[in-house]
């Protein structure tokens, strides 16, 4: 299959590497029947997720080469091909149950994935990602790191992620200036909140938006509430169930 460039608008290196393709889709379980692949682009991941006879292969693609190359090349998943920008992918007007989400995730908007993945967390099971390393880092890192952030809190919230392993920029069309990694997130046990969601988004934000302050000055109009034990914590000091029993504290205020 012939190769075709990316549009650099797109923030996408297309992986080359078919081990590292293979080790990819091979570190998705088998926790769901769906899986969504993002970004499929010349179908390096699409050709061994439908090796796997196990799995319905649907991709979310917005390129339109890229999405004429994956209807030639790979027509068993033509219906299950979704020429749409994933960041306006209504996932509940396709998928019914819970399904997985794999992908080489387009650098420039990783992060607002992983939000919406944050969004659906109860419908998604499992995420098998390629992203630029120091984003898999940070999602990954625990508190006390100073890469710990906004999306490490929500994302632990709801997920037990792992690092599963570097990938050099060697393997990509075009080589992009840093290098990659991959992880995956399965969904953790925890079904509801004994606090309100929105205000638990709303308190981590805001903390981390000052996070050279401690908690009693960045979310002062809470100050009355916070529990003493955290009031001089700065934010990356708060594991994602602190932040829950924090939130907790505020919303029974």
């Amino acid at each position: 299959m012939d190769a075709v460039k990316p549009k650099k608008n797109l923030g996408q290196h297309f992986l080359k590497d078919q081990n590292i393709a293979r080790k990819i889709v091979d570190s998705l379980g088998t926790n769901t029947v769906d899986v969504l692949e993002v970004g499929p682009g010349m179908g390096v991941l699409t050709r061994y997720l439908l090796e796997r006879n196990e799995l319905t292969v649907h991709a979310v693609e917005i390129d339109n080469e890229s999405v004429e190359f994956i209807q030639k090349n790979y027509p068993e998943i033509s219906e299950r091909l979704y020429a749409e920008n994933f960041l306006k992918f209504d996932f509940l007007s396709h998928f019914y149950g819970n399904f997985s989400i794999i992908g080489n995730f387009p650098y420039n908007i990783s992060s607002q994935i992983f939000f919406k993945i944050f969004d659906y967390h109860n419908h998604i099971s499992e995420v098998v990602g390629m992203v630029q390393k120091e984003v898999a880092e940070r999602i990954s890192s625990v508190h006390g790191s100073k890469t710990y952030g906004i999306l490490s809190v929500l994302l632990q919230v709801f997920y037990n992620i792992e690092y599963l392993f570097t990938v050099s920029a060697h393997v990509f069309i075009p080589p992009p200036k840093v290098k990659s990694a991959v992880i995956r997130m399965t969904r953790s046990k925890r079904q509801t909140l004994p606090c309100d969601e929105k205000l638990l988004v709303y308190v981590v934000k805001t903390a981390f938006n000052q996070r050279r302050k401690m908690l009693r000055n960045s979310l002062k109009e809470f100050n009355e509430n916070i529990p003493q034990q955290f009031a001089e914590k700065r934010p990356e000091q708060l594991s994602a169930d602190d932040y829950i029993l924090l939130t907790t504290a505020i919303t029974k205020s």
